[in-house]
């Protein structure tokens, strides 16, 4: 990696169209070739449900951390250019299908409220398809507001819906 200061980032995967397994997978490895930055850990795959229409096929879910000297914002424009190389169409469909859905989780303990981003993200604690794999990676991870990451996987626990797969 080049000088300069290193935050530690984690990124959220899915994808429920074209081969997702493929595209997650192949995304990971991209996002591991971006400029002065390098995977630190990386879950294993998970199957979910979709979180808007059912009329769509489920997710494979992923979870990165990443040390990188990318700014925020940088690393933002760095995973939505992925996006597009995989065919992402951001149309106005909300919770729709997509080839590729890249989402900065957490950057460092940095909290931002910006017209583009803003971190930690915002559904984070309540979807665990983010949480499994998240916590998989970075289990005793303390998220920016003071609470740790196993209590909020405790309580969505007894509703999850997210499997981790054997092959990931």
């Amino acid at each position: 990696m080049n000088a300069g200061v290193t935050h530690l980032a984690h990124i959220g995967l899915g994808s429920n169209l074209d081969d997702p397994r493929a595209q997650v997978s192949t995304a990971i490895a991209e996002i591991g070739a971006l400029p002065g930055t390098d995977i630190v850990a990386r879950s294993s795959l998970y199957s979910s449900p979709p979180m808007g229409p059912q009329d769509q096929p489920h997710y494979i879910n992923a979870a990165l951390a990443v040390a990188t000297r990318l700014s925020c914002h940088a690393l933002l424009d760095a995973l939505q250019m992925l996006e597009r190389a995989h065919g992402r169409a951001r149309d106005g469909v909300h919770w729709g299908p997509r080839t590729l859905d890249l989402d900065i989780l957490l950057y460092d303990d940095e909290q931002v409220a910006g017209p583009r981003l803003h971190l930690p993200h915002p559904g984070l604690k309540e979807r665990d398809f983010v949480v499994l794999p998240l916590l998989e990676i970075a289990p005793t991870l303390t998220l920016p507001d003071g609470e740790s990451l196993a209590s909020v996987a405790a309580r969505l626990a007894p509703s999850a819906t997210a499997v981790r797969l054997d092959d990931a």
